[in-house]
């Protein structure tokens, strides 16, 4: 039987750099994927500065800066009016190297680590292998994966759950997952067309309210990623046909044909797992936690989750640590989850539908406020820069 300390199952963003922080740190470790490559999911495609920062403790932020596209400066916008404000990034950079969100699909990252680490002789990628079954016991845990129709068993001291939303792992130790699904779905839309030449004061990263169809714009190297609200009632085949990619087209650009390259339907949730860590199983990322896109915190949040836990494991393994310090980190990424990551995404979302409760002229106006006022501005670009996040749940003991 296969023997090594630490398991990490799902080779994804949130994974790959999990794995990568413990391999540098000098702790054995096995990624375990059940696919047989890195999947190319187009969802996740910015990086916060206090991402960036992690990411450059194991060489992998400026191999992402080469790829992506650096975005300073993002927009809150109504559609309707044409009115604006701009936030500026690089009113952090006596904060941070990083004073931009990082354009770039995941799967970049996910690609760099997983081939570095074999590299590495304290750390193993197991692609084509899924994680089936979990046991654990006072002294570690039994994992049996699959591998081409054959099962075996690996033994490891901790195990963490980075499978994704449908966790296997969360699934295998009975951590419920509770939250809503919203009642609609998301259209994502990838093109080259030069959209900027047509709105041209737009800003790489766009959040354009509206009740009726509420837009978000991001620009990727040599795309425009689209997001808007699809009826949950229409079939995936009639949301993603040339005719509904036209008309959604026709409301951006008028006029204009476009050329799509990318068309994918997905539902979006609010959910926590009631914890992130039950004996010597963990979980983060997506396993742990799920929320809707507007703000880019989804994979941050998650790659979060790895940082922190990697800590705690090296003070474990490596220091003398106890079991408590597994505690410390479920109280910690669960505070920054519920108090940061649900509450802020829920309030993006009710900014750019204009939902009910508070007017959105009043939204707006708050919203101006902020802008307007420099100590309050700055608080809300290290909010939306996910250092507040990160600092708040250092205080939860």
């Amino acid at each position: 039987m296969q023997e090594t300390e630490v398991i990490v199952a799902g080779a994804g963003p949130v994974g790959s750099v999990g794995a990568a922080r413990l391999a540098a740190m000098g702790i054995d470790v096995i990624v375990c994927e059940a696919e047989a490559t890195c999947a190319h999911d187009l969802r996740a495609s910015t990086f916060h500065a206090a991402t960036l920062e992690m990411l450059d403790e194991i060489d992998a932020a400026q191999p992402l800066i080469e790829r992506g596209l650096k975005a300073s400066v993002y927009q809150m916008r109504d559609r309707r009016t044409g009115e604006y404000l701009e936030f500026d990034l690089v009113e952090l950079a006596d904060r941070t190297r990083f004073p931009f969100r990082l354009q770039c699909e995941q799967h970049h990252m996910s690609t760099l680590l997983t081939e570095r680490l074999p590299d590495m002789p304290n750390a193993d990628v197991q692609f084509n292998t899924r994680v089936v079954a979990v046991e654990q016991d006072a002294d570690g845990v039994t994992v049996t994966v699959e591998t081409g129709g054959e099962r075996r068993q690996l033994r490891t001291k901790f195990l963490i759950g980075a499978d994704g939303a449908h966790s296997t792992v969360r699934k295998q130790i009975g951590v419920g997952f509770d939250g809503f699904t919203y009642d609609e779905k998301f259209l994502s839309l990838s093109t080259s067309f030069p959209i900027e030449t047509v709105i041209t004061d737009l800003a790489h990263v766009n959040y354009i309210s509206d009740p009726d169809e509420w837009l978000v714009l991001l620009r990727v190297p040599a795309l425009w990623r689209i997001l808007v609200p699809a009826d949950v009632d229409d079939s995936d085949e009639l949301l993603t046909s040339d005719t509904r990619a036209a008309e959604v087209f026709e409301r951006i650009v008028p006029g204009h044909h476009v050329e799509t390259s990318h068309r994918t339907i997905y539902r979006v949730h609010q959910r926590v797992a009631e914890s992130f860590a039950r004996g010597r199983v963990m979980l983060i990322g997506d396993a742990a936690h799920l929320n809707n896109p507007l703000g880019g915190f989804g994979m941050n949040s998650g790659i979060h989750d790895a940082w922190n836990l990697a800590d705690k494991l090296w003070k474990i393994l490596r220091k003398g640590g106890d079991a408590s310090l597994i505690d410390l980190f479920d109280r910690q990424r669960r505070h920054a989850t519920r108090e940061f990551i649900q509450a802020q995404t829920i309030a993006n979302k009710a900014f750019i539908e204009q939902g009910p409760g508070e007017s959105h002229r009043s939204r707006l106006d708050r919203m101006a406020a902020i802008h307007a006022d420099p100590v309050r501005r700055r608080q809300y670009l290290l909010r939306q820069a996910m250092f507040e996040s990160l600092e708040d749940a250092e205080k939860v003991q």
